[in-house]
């Protein structure tokens, strides 16, 4: 699989609303998600190896961000007819065995990734309490290998001063993964 990189933020773009089904059964919107002081939008899917490396830091900094006003949302959108490992019922299994404590939704018809420009998996979208785009980087230096101690957690950074500023970083180093993989079917 090859890795892509997330193209730079455009600062103050608007976030897309939705209305997508959660694993925990409820439909979530974009209102519904959002946070006090922000939202973070993330792109996920269960097969991933980036996603899979990192999955644990990411619950992490999520419920770390909350103190601050943040909220978080992740959304797959793969096609779980040509990755079985994205269903929704590993989507379930996945949340239930990392304990994420925010709404692990699914992008059934891929509109959501599209009206997003969403890249690859992870790709992160930090919003500010107005939904403005403010952070469209990666999570931090380790990409898919274990985190060395010490390791700079750019992400939660860059949102915790979206909580406090409003703003986001100017320098932002893009994030990796892979691909969204997009439907064949007609």
């Amino acid at each position: 699989m090859a890795a892509l990189e997330t193209p730079v933020c455009e600062f103050g773009l608007p976030a897309v609303g939705f209305s997508l089904q959660g694993v925990d059964g409820k439909t979530w919107t974009l209102n519904d998600c959002a946070g006090e002081n922000g939202l973070l939008v993330m792109f996920i899917c269960n097969h991933c190896p980036y996603v899979k490396a990192v999955i644990d830091r990411i619950v992490g900094d999520v419920n770390d961000l909350e103190k601050y006003g943040i909220k978080s949302v992740a959304i797959m959108s793969n096609d779980p007819d040509d990755y079985p490992e994205d269903s929704f019922d590993n989507m379930k299994r996945v949340s239930d065995k990392h304990n994420f404590t925010f709404p692990y939704l699914i992008d059934t018809h891929q509109k959501i990734a599209e009206s997003y420009d969403a890249i690859c998996t992870p790709d992160f979208f930090g919003y500010n309490a107005d939904l403005q785009l403010q952070y469209r980087g990666r999570l931090d230096e380790s990409g898919k290998n274990p985190a060395k101690p010490g390791v700079r957690r750019e992400l939660y950074e860059a949102m915790k001063g979206i909580a406090q500023t409003g703003k986001g970083p100017v320098e932002q180093i893009p994030s990796i993964g892979c691909s969204i993989k997009w439907s064949n079917h007609a």
